[in-house]
């Protein structure tokens, strides 16, 4: 921890390296389109209106005509684009006209901040502020004036568990839309403060934008991408010139007050509490910025989706706290739900599910000298009489980018008891290195090597993976080789199966574009296999997958495929009360998933699983309906049916699941998760209103409440009782 202070303390003071030089991302090609943006001393009015602003009618589209992706490669956009380009000394404006020849088919799936955009009219434009063909910011909206954002990082590849596109960054800016008799259009203004730049008086930026036009299932692009990419390709985007960005600073104060009411099984009492908190942010240099927490509070997240344990190994449940999300791509090391050496859900979450109260602490990230990334974490716990001592945890990482989308890193990870507890001996440490190596324009490897650091353990806490992968159009062809030491526990990451295991893998991948045959869009026929191997060589799991994906014209699509799979299980297990005995089982079994047009009033999808089971049978099946009463008006409900029949006993278990959503406006929504397991015999509710006012603060009413009948078979996400909570968070911009 010590030598990444050290680098990054370094990084900042030698002015050579903080002002980070402009890298040409290889690949880019000199055809790629190329945009300027006007200065203007007085903004536009962000009410959607471009087409009667006379500040935009007074300032050039962009050059450059939209081209499709989908559903015929290279051909023009078959609906004109208009972007236009300004900026002051404080923000970036796009002023957006989609034209539209029969407005009235538009479609608009939703208005809730974030949502899927696949199902919907929608524009999306992603900035390059370091023209490093790797990582970027990503906006976007739908005529509704949904508001999307994400931050892209290895070109939307990797990012662990998190993954290379973070949706759950949210930043401070604005879009309005409006619906007219020409389509519709779009204006967004985007505060530099909420960026992060290099600190250079005139800028260049990579910029790309894409169109959807959905009832065509038509998805075209400014910069033209074949059709193995989506908009996250930075080192194929265009350019934006001679920006003249301010090298501003930036401290934001978000102040909490937090209310409980809860109720818990077996308390006679309703207990209240009442309790302030505040979240600080503050840019040290335009790519660097401190995130500062006290008394940490998540009471507006959504709870976590229930699952039914069919197997011996470790379920896997994804983070959803907003604070651990930003820049999560950038601490991920390892392979996703497999092993990973960093996992924010150790922090503040017990195993059984239930909160650990966080005091505070803080994140400093950003990109300092030529391609450089720094991220260094330290958050401390609070002690819970009879769960967990107080603890501290601190993670150090460094990633240098390299031409051709490749990079190094390291990481370190520690977590150690403190206050009277500790005595010394309590901690544990991991360390990792990474790379990325691009060949070409279509080729990668990548790959780890890590340890992990216990005084108390002295066997083999090692783990590595490589793996190779070539994507082109027609073809995507990978494979890997993971091997986890039978002691490499990361106390603060993932690992899936205890004990070790050895993970080769590969994957055959073959698109087709027939012309003129069953309405089909594209054909997508593959294999792949996935085994595991214990260290002492017994294979514990083998998976072989063939299969093809048939996607329609309409939208539809259609999933048939055939899986042979080999369970080794060394010591009995149950499932659901009924015995697994030890031994070897192969079996095979059938899938098929069905999917309708997800743009429609009404979708329905089903996935089923027929064939073997741990020497016998097993029916899985799970159907699912979405439905749109209206672009405010959201639900889609499913079921988890397993009927299973084994040797030694049958079982059934169902997962049923509700979501319903409703938005007066894109900043203010009504959203609820029903679920019900009946292996565990346990329902849940959570209800949230929200009214946002910006970067995701504002008030939130968040009603929680979970029943079990049989509290030892509670899975670990849920905890009984009920709660009423009101959280109203408000973002002071001091120095604007």
């Amino acid at each position: 921890m010590h030598l990444l202070l050290a680098a990054l303390l370094v990084s900042i003071d030698l002015p050579g390296l903080a002002e980070a030089q402009e890298i040409e991302a290889p690949g880019v090609m000199a055809t790629r389109p190329a945009a300027t943006a006007t200065k203007v001393e007085r903004p536009p009015v962000i009410d959607g209106d471009v087409l009667n602003e006379k500040l935009w009618q007074a300032v050039p589209p962009i050059e450059g005509a939209f081209v499709q992706k989908d559903p015929t490669q290279d051909a023009p956009a078959s609906e004109r684009t208009e972007i236009r380009i300004v900026y002051t000394d404080s923000a970036l404006y796009l002023g957006i006209v989609c034209f539209d020849r029969d407005p009235s088919g538009i479609i608009v799936s939703d208005a809730r901040r974030d949502s899927p955009l696949e199902n919907t009219d929608a524009l999306r434009v992603i900035l390059d502020t370091y023209r490093d063909g790797q990582s970027g910011f990503l906006f976007g909206t739908n005529p509704a004036g949904l508001e999307y954002d994400a931050q892209v990082l290895n070109e939307g590849q990797g990012g662990g568990s998190a993954g290379g596109v973070n949706l759950n960054w949210d930043g401070a800016w604005r879009v309005r839309t409006r619906i007219h008799e020409e389509g519709w259009t779009a204006e967004f203004e985007i505060p530099f403060r909420t960026l992060r730049y290099p600190n250079r008086p005139v800028q260049t930026w990579g910029l790309n934008f894409e169109r959807r036009i959905r009832r065509r299932n038509e998805t075209a692009y400014w910069s033209s991408l074949p059709r193995q990419f989506d908009i996250a390709r930075l080192s194929l985007a265009g350019s934006l010139h001679d920006l003249q960005v301010p090298a501003q600073r930036n401290l934001k104060l978000i102040p909490y007050g937090l209310g409980v009411i809860r109720d818990d099984p077996g308390s006679p009492r309703t207990r209240t509490r009442g309790e302030p908190g505040l979240d600080l942010k503050y840019s040290l240099t335009p790519g660097l910025t401190l995130d500062a927490t006290w008394n940490t509070d998540f009471a507006q997240v959504e709870v976590d989706e229930q699952q039914i344990n069919l197997n011996r190994f470790n379920l896997f449940f994804p983070e959803k706290r907003p604070f651990f999300l930003e820049n999560a791509g950038l601490f991920a090391v390892g392979s996703p739900g497999e092993a990973e050496v960093f996992f924010t859900r150790r922090i503040g979450i017990s195993p059984d599910g239930r909160a650990i109260p966080i005091l505070g602490g803080g994140r400093l990230s950003g990109q300092v000298g030529r391609g450089l990334h720094v991220g260094l974490l330290n958050m401390q716990t609070e002690a819970v009489t009879g769960l967990v001592p107080a603890q501290n945890f601190s993670v150090g990482r460094l990633r240098q980018d390299l031409p051709n989308r490749s990079s190094v890193g390291l990481i370190m990870v520690n977590r150690e008891t403190t206050g009277a507890a500790s005595l010394g001996r309590d901690y544990h440490r991991s360390f990792a290195a990474d790379a990325r190596i691009g060949l070409g324009r279509s080729a990668l490897l990548s790959g780890f090597a890590a340890r992990t650091m216990n005084p108390l353990t002295r066997g083999n806490q090692h783990a590595w993976q490589v793996s190779a992968r070539q994507n082109t159009q027609a073809w995507e062809l990978s494979g890997a080789f993971t091997n986890v030491g039978e002691d490499f526990r990361p106390e603060v990451g993932f690992v899936s199966r205890a004990g070790g295991f050895r993970k080769p893998e590969f994957l055959i991948f073959h698109r087709y574009r027939p012309k003129d045959f069953l309405r089909l869009q594209e054909l997508r026929p593959h294999v792949s296999y996935r085994g595991f191997w214990k260290p002492n060589g017994f294979q514990e799991s083998g998976h072989l997958h063939v299969d093809n994906h048939w996607e329609f014209r309409r939208g539809h699509e259609i999933q048939t495929g055939v899986n042979f799979v080999r369970e080794g299980v060394v010591t009995s297990f149950s499932i659901a009360g009924v015995p697994v005995p030890a031994g070897t089982y192969d079996h095979r079994e059938l899938q098929l998933v069905a999917m309708a047009n997800g743009a429609a009033p009404y979708a329905l999808r089903l996935r089923a699983q027929i064939g073997g089971f741990f020497g016998g049978r097993r029916v899985a099946l799970t159907p699912g309906v979405r439905l749109r009463f209206s672009d405010a008006f959201n639900t889609d409900v499913s079921l988890a049916h397993n009927d299973v029949n084994l040797p030694t006993g049958r079982f059934t278990t169902n997962l049923a699941r509700a979501r319903v959503s409703y938005s007066f406006t894109p900043r203010a929504f009504v959203q609820g998760l029903l679920q019900y397991n009946d292996a565990a015999d346990l329902w849940s509710a959570n209800l949230r209103v929200g009214w946002l006012k910006q970067a995701n603060t504002g008030l939130f009413i968040v009603l929680n409440e979970t029943q079990s009948f049989e509290d030892n078979l509670r899975p670990p996400s849920a905890v009984t009782g009920r709660s009423l909570t009101l959280k109203f968070s408000h973002m002071v911009d001091v120095l604007r």
